[in-house]
């Protein structure tokens, strides 16, 4: 059995301020360790499940976040960026199970640290009509490769999210968000062990049970953003096949789900430019 995990930090118990998420920030380094320790606990428990391989890919921002040294040895780490498929990198259709890690809620909604992609560039994102963020989106390209999401970690409002476009996923809530930079979290070696616990159950129950699907969004795909400012859409709008809705709102639409994704990131890459 082949589980993929894909990690963020902006999930992580403990993790609040955007001081912690970045390189130059005065807490990143301590946030490292604390998505290091999630990561290994989800590892753990989907190896005492019967988890024959297990693939990290390291999903925050430059990408290079977990330490290597502090990993489970059995577990194999993609780290770097930027990255073909960015937070799904390494995803096949080989793999029986997906885990999300440290995940935060879309843009606009009241999670820690809420945002789409990009919080500079990104004000809000649809795929096919229904408002979806990261936790969607990637959920959607396991889905593209006949992958579930069987478990999703993170605050109160991305379990929620999970829970609504993915049945049967088991997720687990390592804080509650107070504000969007405040939350009531979980001690660390307790977010550990309810993760363990539940990367377990995810494998032997839900997985087992056929309780998960792989999310399946529909032909074509369609990724409708807004952007922050007219200036911003203006430069995502010189990516071919980009057309745009309104003043600061674009679409773009293929048949084939990743390459719609690879459209969307360009966008984001080019708004983000001014």
């Amino acid at each position: 059995m082949r589980v993929f995990i894909s990690a963020d930090i902006e999930g992580v118990s403990g993790v609040v301020d955007g001081s912690q998420t970045s390189e130059q920030g005065f807490d990143y380094g301590r946030a490292r360790r604390l998505m290091t320790g999630e990561v290994n606990a989800a590892v753990e428990g989907a190896l005492a499940a019967g988890a024959t391989e297990v693939v990290v890919n390291d999903s925050h921002g430059s990408m290079r976040n977990i330490l290597i040294e502090e990993l489970n040895p059995e577990a194999k780490l993609i780290t770097g960026a930027p990255k073909p498929l960015s937070m799904m990198e390494g995803i096949d259709g080989g793999f029986d199970a997906a885990f999300f890690i440290g995940y935060h809620s879309r843009a606009g909604t009241r999670g820690v640290l809420n945002h789409t992609i990009s919080g500079r560039t990104v004000f809000g994102l649809t795929l096919n009509g229904r408002p979806y963020g990261e936790c969607g989106i990637n959920a959607a390209i396991a889905g593209r490769f006949g992958v579930p999401v069987a478990l999703v970690a993170g605050d109160s409002t991305v379990a929620a999210e999970a829970q609504a476009i993915l049945p049967g996923v088991r997720t687990v809530v390592v804080k509650e968000q107070r504000a969007r930079v405040a939350a009531r979290c979980l001690q660390p070696d307790k977010a550990r062990r309810l993760i363990r616990e539940a990367a377990g159950e995810a494998l032997r129950v839900a997985l087992a049970r056929g309780e998960v699907k792989p999310l399946a969004v529909g032909t074509p795909a369609v990724f409708q953003i807004s952007f922050h400012n007219t200036g911003m859409a203006d430069m995502a709008e010189l990516v071919p096949g980009a057309k745009r809705v309104d003043d600061m709102t674009l679409s773009f639409a293929h048949d084939d789900l990743i390459v719609a994704f690879k459209a969307l990131r360009a966008m984001i890459y080019l708004a983000g430019v001014i």
